[in-house]
């Protein structure tokens, strides 16, 4: 692919150098449509079953995104309590939020009990501590089924290392602690990791957590978790993850496992990056360019601040060059050369040795696929402020979702 941003027109005629001048770089753009498209896509992969696509929004909790995620008929996964509370305040029924956390408070708990929403607990002590505070009531339980995959061992949330849920052998402590308090289980749910992408590992995934489920019974709800992966190297022509193919391979065990169980309970995913990574880049300001010792560097105001993920899993990002508006071609002239922010770390690194177009002081570069995990990691270090989120609405006009922190955000706590 030449140009993400060309082939799917994703300023929708909009100039990036209008964008920044009004609303400063760095900025976190997104494109409305793609989210939309990305949404109905989860949405319909099962058809047979009931089945429900909760947005996973520690991937991105902006509150205009999850109104778009209401809009589409997901329901949403919350892992703290202001993440319940934003949910409520964009209009999502508690019966439509389900609390998936670890480690948490009796106080957060208690928050999730009063307001309706069904939690899911992560550990035995945890499963305990909820009995204590609510005897008789609705709960349901997160399984490790001792399997995990992703793309950097930080992502991997199942298998034999890892801190989350509880490991299957320990299922039938679950069952006493569940008498003990009179709690009834009605949901069961995994996670094993993050960016799949073919559809085979979530495959596998499902087929072994149906036996488990086997094991619960009377559930009103199964979650298969999430992990659907984004082609970070489109401009290479990564293909994407092919949703269709997982959608026909799901049915047989889904048929299966109904025609075993005697009914169909509500299936659950938790599609996240999937939803929002592809909607979104950023664009920054190349501040200055130089060369150390035969390394060339493209000095930019997108800092590991900005965006964490290169510095925290080595992640890749596309990049394209923009200059007087319009995409720098590759035919033009390439260099190797490395992006870097302006935070002083020697990790602020967003591409290393990358072979991109010429780049010049004062172009604008503009990070893909920078939706999900991008500005809901991003922090105020160096006391640089967090940058603003603009919205290109599906017909074209800019809306500002987030402004840009400013000094006095900054200080306001102090």
């Amino acid at each position: 692919m030449s140009s993400y941003i060309k082939n799917i027109d994703f300023f929708k005629g909009n100039k990036p150098e209008d964008l920044v001048s009004e609303f400063g770089t760095p900025l976190y753009v997104y494109n409305e449509s793609v989210i939309r498209k990305q949404m109905r896509k989860v949405e319909g992969l099962i058809k047979k079953y009931p089945y429900t696509a909760n947005y996973s929004i520690k991937s991105n909790s902006n509150l205009s995104i999850l109104k778009i995620a209401l809009e589409e008929g997901l329901n949403a996964d919350a892992m703290s309590v202001n993440e319940m509370r934003i949910l409520l305040l964009a209009g999502f029924p508690a019966e439509r939020i389900f609390f998936v956390p670890n480690n948490v408070s009796s106080e957060e708990l208690t928050f999730a009990h009063d307001n309706n929403i069904i939690t899911s607990l992560d550990s035995i002590d945890q499963l305990d501590r909820f009995g204590k505070l609510f005897p008789g009531s609705r709960c349901a339980v997160r399984i490790n089924p001792g399997v995990g995959a992703g793309h950097h061992e930080k992502v991997v949330t199942a298998g034999k290392k890892t801190k989350f849920a509880i490991a299957e052998e320990d299922i039938d402590t679950v069952f006493e602690v569940a008498a003990k308090y009179d709690l009834k289980i009605v949901g069961i749910n995994q996670h094993v990791g993050s960016l799949y992408m073919v559809p085979d590992p979530f495959i596998a995934a499902i087929g072994n957590f149906l036996r488990i489920a086997r094991k619960f019974p009377n559930l009103e709800f199964i979650d298969f978790g999430g992990g659907f992966g984004t082609p970070y190297h489109k401009l290479n022509d990564e293909a994407p993850f092919d949703i269709d193919k997982l959608s026909k391979e799901m049915e047989p065990i889904l048929d299966d496992f109904v025609s075993d169980y005697g009914y169909a309970p509500l299936f659950k995913s938790e599609p996240g990056r999937y939803c929002v990574a592809e909607s979104s880049l950023i664009l920054g300001r190349v501040f200055a360019t130089k060369s150390n010792y035969g390394h060339k560097y493209a000095g930019t105001d997108i800092g590991m601040n900005v965006l964490a993920r290169p510095t925290l899993y080595d992640s890749w990002h596309d990049i394209e060059v923009i200059r007087n508006n319009e995409v720098v071609s590759l035919e033009d002239g390439t260099d190797v050369i490395t992006v870097t922010g302006n935070i002083c770390e020697s990790g602020d690194i967003l591409a290393k040795e990358r072979e991109l177009p010429i780049i010049k002081t004062e172009d604008l570069v503009a990070v893909l696929d920078a939706g999900a995990y991008g500005y809901s990691m991003s922090s105020s270090y160096n006391l640089r402020p967090r940058c603003a989120e603009v919205l290109i609405q599906e017909d074209g006009n800019v809306k500002l979702i987030r402004r840009r922190e400013t000094f006095e955000d900054l200080i306001s706590l102090f």
